[in-house]
């Protein structure tokens, strides 16, 4: 059988098996979970996951057979405006998420489908594109003031519309792969111990910037037993719930803790993870989400192209930063920041997303082994 003239048994070879086996689990420990937990969480949440799950397997293997450079080379400009403008009409006509405790406004509704959607994990597809080819363009000039200035005004239009929109989570995220990247490009270390002393210095301006219920969230954050009744209340129960699944869990029809967790299968999936298979399932997650990032900086160090290098030195950045905020909020170890773990939390916008993103890395990665073997040959 042959896919637009290539048997298809090669342009599966396309994909990375490592990524995709890790990604893959990822997935079904997810569907498992809220399988069993499809009384409590509804069945649209279990029919959203698999389909967004299948569609973005589609998207894998479709990316992994596209070349990342071609698309990126002639589409860098109109990715970087649509995603300004995107970001522009969700500050404009967003709204908050269904249930959720904030003012922040990171949904959108799509007229006349009315399904709505979270364009800030969109917008990171694009910027990991824009924010490498802009950083491979200086790479010769990048440690010079006025081309660091150009670089960061490229990363604050996006930052700052997030940020403007209220949701701080997700702009830590952006601001972690933003650093990693200039980091991995080669920007000096004076800049990061620069940018480090500036940060001490304006964080009590920049407090009364954030709005009462941020500061909240980092004042009983840290200390979330000063606050049990409110702040507090959902880390600390978070953490109850993971040391109720012992070593085994409960069972995937078992347990009923995670019931009383609010956002239980989106930002606290881990913990319901936890009741229900125990510190081995957890385990098992932590692992393959740490295979996946090992997997990205092994690609991004032997990648040629600077592009397909940056790109999966920020895909990697990305999951470090989602896994590790995310398990320290469920352990009641930092304050509660509303970001979800990588392919495991319920959701359409954010599955979709880091499986595009992760196609990606397949096309990085498949496009790495024709240039070494057209080179070889």
């Amino acid at each position: 059988m042959k896919v637009f003239g290539i048997p298809l048994k090669e342009r599966i070879k396309r994909l990375d098996p490592i990524l995709f086996g890790a990604s893959f689990f990822l997935s079904l420990m997810s569907i498992l979970t809220i399988l069993g937990s499809v009384e409590n969480f509804g069945r649209s949440k279990l029919v959203m996951q698999v389909a967004m799950t299948v569609v973005g397997l589609v998207a894998v293997f479709v990316l992994a057979n596209t070349d990342y450079k071609f698309f990126i080379d002639r589409f860098y400009i109109v990715m970087f405006l649509g995603s300004v403008f995107l970001l522009a009409i969700t500050l404009l006509f967003g709204i908050s998420g269904i249930n959720m405790e904030t003012e922040n406004r990171s949904w959108i509704t799509i007229p006349g489908i009315g399904i709505s959607i979270q364009p800030s994990e969109f917008v990171k597809i694009t910027f990991l594109c824009t924010f490498s080819k802009h950083l491979d363009a200086v790479k010769d000039k990048l440690n010079r003031p006025l081309t660091l200035l150009l670089l960061m005004a490229h990363a604050g239009a996006i930052v700052g519309l997030i940020l403007l929109s209220g949701d701080l989570g997700v702009a830590l995220v952006y601001m972690g792969i933003i650093l990693v990247m200039l980091f991995c490009a080669g920007l000096s270390g004076w800049y990061f111990l620069g940018a480090a002393v500036s940060v001490v210095v304006a964080f009590p301006f920049l407090w009364d910037f954030l709005k009462p219920y941020q500061q909240n969230r980092i004042i009983y954050g840290f200390q979330p037993e000063l606050d049990p009744l409110d702040v507090g209340r959902q880390p600390l129960m978070s953490r109850e719930v993971i040391a109720r699944g012992g070593l085994f869990g409960k069972g995937l029809f078992e347990g009923g803790m995670y019931e009383d967790l609010t956002a239980s299968h989106t930002d606290f999936i881990f913990a319901t993870v936890c009741e229900k298979f125990g510190f081995v399932g957890g385990a098992l997650v932590v692992v393959a989400l740490a295979v996946l990032v090992v997997r990205l900086f092994y690609l991004s160090f032997k990648c040629r192209e600077t592009v397909g290098k940056l790109i999966c030195c920020g895909c990697a950045a990305m999951i470090i930063i989602q896994t590790l905020e995310n398990l320290w909020m469920c352990l009641a170890l930092v304050p509660v920041v509303g970001i979800t773990l990588p392919f495991m939390s319920a959701g359409g916008s954010s599955v979709l997303a880091i499986y595009i993103i992760m196609g990606l890395a397949h096309s990085v990665s498949a496009h790495e082994k024709k240039f070494y073997f057209s080179r070889e040959l």
